[in-house]
């Protein structure tokens, strides 16, 4: 009979590991070089709650609470969904506070007519309009604005400027926060197609919200669509509910006269408050020259 060795196999017993109260260790972690700087999440400063300002829209108040200072805010629509009315209204608000502003002008839209009718003090806006020199406001709506739609094909002629449009956006948003004095600071890619605006890298947003924390600057930010993700403190998304037109004029018989917009804004995201999605309705109100 075949006899095969016997090993004895080694007893188990528990490990016990020293367990230090929990002042002791902090004291033993704060001792490491690297570590002096760590402190527990229950000893941590609790942020306050940034200041708010006005909108210049009372429903706009009223839904998201304002926009806040040091934060990245984005107000986003389709077109004709009543965007740039809550931009010129949230500027002319800031330059009636006395404060500087500046608007940085992607695609050459801004009117100034406008931006007077809706009660902004031209005086105190600093406007960057991207693109080439020779192309005035008026020229881009009668033109290239007519040419454009949601979606244009890459490596095209319009694709290059576009995105030469949206880079130099970038490069002066960047400027303006960094130099610092202004009350608010407004990006308009409204008219840009989303297909470029959401290829921005989500690093881009996080340098402009942490340029912009810690200052009494508002950064607002106008888009098609939510393209700054987490780095927004709050969203909104507008959408136009339906026309209003006066009564038919005499010459001619058939004609009607445009009086603005029913616009319908919901808020999509407020890291300020934690709340349901609210909505609310207001409307808009064209301003007639002469």
């Amino acid at each position: 009979m075949s006899s095969f060795p016997v090993f004895a196999e080694p007893a188990h017993h528990p490990v016990i590991f020293p367990v230090e109260p929990g002042p002791a260790l902090l004291k033993r972690l704060s001792a490491i070089p690297k570590l002096t700087a760590v402190r527990p999440a229950s000893r941590l400063e609790v942020r306050p709650r940034p200041e708010m300002v006005s909108a210049g829209i009372t429903e706009v108040d009223a839904l998201a609470g304002g926009l806040p200072r040091g934060c990245l805010s984005e107000i986003c629509g389709a077109a004709s969904s009543g965007s740039t009315s809550v931009m010129l209204a949230a500027l002319a608000a800031a330059t009636k506070r006395q404060e500087v502003c500046a608007l940085v002008d992607t695609m050459n839209a801004f009117d100034p007519t406008s931006a007077s009718a809706a009660g902004m003090e031209l005086a105190r806006l600093l406007w960057v309009r991207c693109g080439h020199k020779n192309h005035s406001p008026q020229r881009y709506r009668d033109t290239e604005k007519k040419k454009e739609s949601n979606f244009i094909e890459k490596g095209s002629s319009a694709y290059r400027e576009h995105e030469s449009r949206v880079e130099q956006a970038l490069r002066a948003l960047d400027l303006l926060l960094q130099s610092g004095g202004f009350g608010m600071i407004a990006v308009d890619f409204s008219d840009v197609p989303f297909q470029l605006v959401r290829r921005i890298p989500l690093a881009s947003w996080f340098r402009f919200q942490r340029v912009v924390e810690n200052t009494p600057t508002v950064l607002l930010v106008m888009a098609r669509a939510a393209c700054a993700q987490t780095c927004a403190s709050v969203v909104v998304k507008l959408s136009a509910v339906s026309s209003r037109l006066s009564v038919k004029t005499s010459k001619p018989s058939h004609a009607q006269l445009f009086n603005g917009l029913q616009i319908e804004a919901e808020l999509l995201r407020s890291r300020l408050e934690r709340k349901p999605v609210q909505s609310v309705r207001f409307a808009t109100t064209v301003t007639r020259a002469g």
